[in-house]
């Protein structure tokens, strides 16, 4: 893994600005090397005619359809030859940034670099991050599905085009990505100036104990007149007013102490019977007779199991799960994950 080179995989719904982001990454890049792999839907480039990269920067283009249409194929080979190029030393980068159409579910390229096995062992995803439109975002995500599959698989959520709405609507944006997804932070950005920090390497696929549940809005705002400098502030949650019937949404469970069997039970049963519309899943679990946290992360079908650090001797072990998903049965679910509450201490 020292070795491995990360991989971010960015995404967003079209014109919500990818690529100004990317430009401002490269002028702010302190000239590492660094590979972009862009995806396009036409034989003519058009993104890539706009990178504006320097000699460290490496572009490579899909140019025969949709990336999440040829995860098995063309996308997987371009990967294959960018490593082979780079054990060649004829290709040089140190990271990949994966930028996918904007009608892309990223679910396929996600799970491109955890089932196959050189791609396993060579990379290793950093995070998902998605751009979302503050001007037409709900509009998106009225009209096309694979608005909201962006966002409830992000691990971070970058706002941009806020100086075209007021503060109501934008308040309202906030509220329904939220709803969508509960985990990711949301980073407000103007002209894709967003510093690198705020987007690269946050580990997000690594089995830890930080279930990342907000419970409000994490919004970081630039302040005005010098964009690096940051203001954060939080909106409460009994704050939001407005419920949407989207299809994807975030759910919590919460119970105590668990035990082992129950709870690995339940999860190879839901993980079997509702993978497929679980987008993104965690949890920290706290197991009877173990002092140590059970970490569960998964997308989809594929999941990972792992312990963590102890819980702390002053303070009660809670179990948490997070689901991302669409279609559940968040009732009967909620139900199975307190049943498997470990049998109290007679």
């Amino acid at each position: 893994m020292n070795d491995a080179v990360p991989v971010t995989i960015l995404s967003g719904f079209l014109g919500s600005g990818k690529t100004t982001l990317i430009n401002y990454l490269l002028a702010h890049n302190d000239n590492q090397p660094i590979a972009i792999l862009e995806n396009e839907f036409g034989a003519v480039s058009i993104d890539g005619d706009l990178l504006r990269g320097g000699e460290n920067v490496n572009v490579v283009e899909l140019s025969n359809g949709c990336v999440c249409c040829s995860v098995r194929g063309e996308f997987t080979a371009a990967l294959h030859e960018m490593l082979d190029k780079r054990e060649q030393g004829v290709l040089k980068f140190d990271r990949l940034i994966v930028e996918t159409t904007g009608l892309a579910d990223p679910s396929p390229i996600i799970q491109t670099f955890f089932v196959d096995e050189r791609l396993r062992d060579a990379m290793h995803l950093d995070a998902v991050i998605i751009l979302a439109d503050c001007e037409h975002i709900q509009r998106q995500l009225d009209e096309h599905r694979v608005a909201a599959a962006q966002i409830g698989f992000a691990d971070r959520i970058l706002l941009t085009k806020t100086d075209r709405v007021d503060d109501s609507l934008k308040e309202q944006a906030i509220q329904r990505i939220h709803q969508i997804n509960n985990k990711a932070e949301i980073f407000e950005i103007v002209q894709g100036e967003c510093p690198p920090s705020l987007w690269l390497d946050i580990h997000a696929f690594e089995l830890n104990d930080d279930i990342g549940v907000t419970q409000g809005f994490h919004v970081i705002r630039a302040a005005e007149p010098q964009p690096m400098k940051f203001q954060a502030f939080r909106l409460a949650p009994q704050q939001a007013t407005q419920s949407w019937n989207d299809d994807i949404q975030a759910h919590v469970f919460e119970a105590g102490k668990l035990d082992l069997k129950k709870i690995g039970a339940f999860m190879e049963s839901i993980v079997e019977q509702y993978g497929n519309d679980m987008l993104r899943y965690k949890g920290v679990l706290a197991i009877e007779g173990n002092p140590q946290r059970l970490i569960v992360q998964g997308i989809h079908k594929v999941v990972g199991f792992d312990y963590g650090s102890e819980w702390e001797e002053n303070k009660p072990a809670q179990s948490r799960l997070v689901i991302i998903g669409r279609y559940l049965p968040i009732a009967s679910l909620r139900e199975g994950f307190i049943a498997a509450s470990a049998d109290p201490v007679s």
